[in-house]
C-alpha cells in the first residue's frame, strides 16, 4: 500500500455556520470525526490538520491530532483553492522533516459519514491510477444528454450534441457528480499538474445513504438525524 498522507483541512472562516468544524455533532466535532475515521482505517501513513485558526489547532491537538503548522491566511480565504492547501502542506512537511508521501487524501470534515472502510477502499483503488475520487450517480433524467438549453435565438436545443439520438430515458448514459467524501491523489500529480484528478482518476461510486455534506444549518440537522439514528 502506498504511503498516504491524510490531510484534514479546517479553516476558521466559515460564514454559513461559524465554527462548524469544532462544534459538537452528536457528541463529536467534525474534525474529531475525520481524525477518528482516518486513524481507525489503518490505511494512512500520517494524518495532519491544516488550519489557520488557533482555536481549531488547539482542539486538534487536544484530541491527539498532529498540527505541524498554522496555514497562512493567503491559503485560508473563501476563494482559496484546495490545491493550494495541499501544496502548502506538502512543502511545509518536506521542509520540516523531509517527509514526502506518495499520495495525499483530503479528508474534508464536512463529510461526517465517511467511514474507515471508505478510506481503506480508496487506498486499494489507487493501485494503477493517479487519483481516486468519490462520486454519486445522478438520476437519469439529469443526464446531460437528456437536458435542454435555450439558444441565443431563444429556442430550445439539446444540451449535448448527442442528445437527439436518445429516444428512451433508460438508454441515457448515467452522469455522476463529485462529492466530498474522498479525494486521493498521488503527490506528483498535485505538484506537477496542480490537479486532484490527474489523467487517470478512478471513480469510487457511493450510494446516496453514504453521502452527506455539511454547508448549512439544514445540513447539520440532517447529519444529526442520520448519525443519531445510527447511534440509536
Amino acid at each position: 500500500m502506498s504511503r498516504i498522507l491524510g490531510l484534514i483541512p479546517a479553516r476558521g472562516g466559515s460564514k454559513a455556520m461559524p465554527r462548524k468544524n469544532i462544534l459538537p455533532l452528536c457528541g463529536k466535532s467534525l474534525v474529531q470525526r475525520a481524525w477518528e475515521g482516518a486513524r481507525v482505517s489503518g490505511a494512512l501513513d500520517r494524518v495532519i490538520l491544516s488550519t489557520d485558526d488557533e482555536e481549531i489547532a488547539a482542539h486538534g491537538r487536544a484530541i491527539g491530532l498532529e498540527v505541524p503548522f498554522l496555514r497562512p491566511a493567503a491559503f485560508a480565504g473563501d476563494a482559496s483553492p484546495m490545491i493550494d492547501v495541499a501544496t502548502h502542506a506538502l512543502e511545509a512537511l518536506r521542509k520540516a522533516d523531509n517527509y514526502v508521501p506518495e499520495a495525499v487524501m483530503i479528508l474534508q470534515p464536512t463529510s461526517p459519514l465517511r467511514s474507515p472502510a471508505h478510506i481503506r477502499r480508496a487506498a486499494e483503488l489507487l493501485e494503477g491510477h493517479e487519483a481516486v475520487c468519490s462520486v454519486l450517480p445522478l438520476p437519469q433524467d439529469l443526464s446531460p444528454s437528456y437536458l435542454m438549453k435555450i439558444r441565443e435565438d431563444g429556442c430550445l436545443d439539446y444540451f449535448m450534441p448527442d442528445g437527439g439520438r436518445f429516444t428512451r430515458r433508460q438508454d441515457l448514459p448515467i452522469a455522476y457528480r463529485r462529492e466530498g467524501t474522498i479525494f486521493l491523489t498521488r503527490t506528483e500529480v498535485i505538484l506537477e499538474q496542480r490537479s486532484f484528478y490527474g489523467r487517470r482518476c478512478f471513480p469510487m461510486r457511493m450510494e446516496p445513504n453514504e453521502v452527506l455534506n455539511i454547508d448549512t444549518p439544514e445540513d447539520w440537522r440532517e447529519a444529526e438525524r442520520v448519525l443519531g439514528g445510527r447511534n440509536g
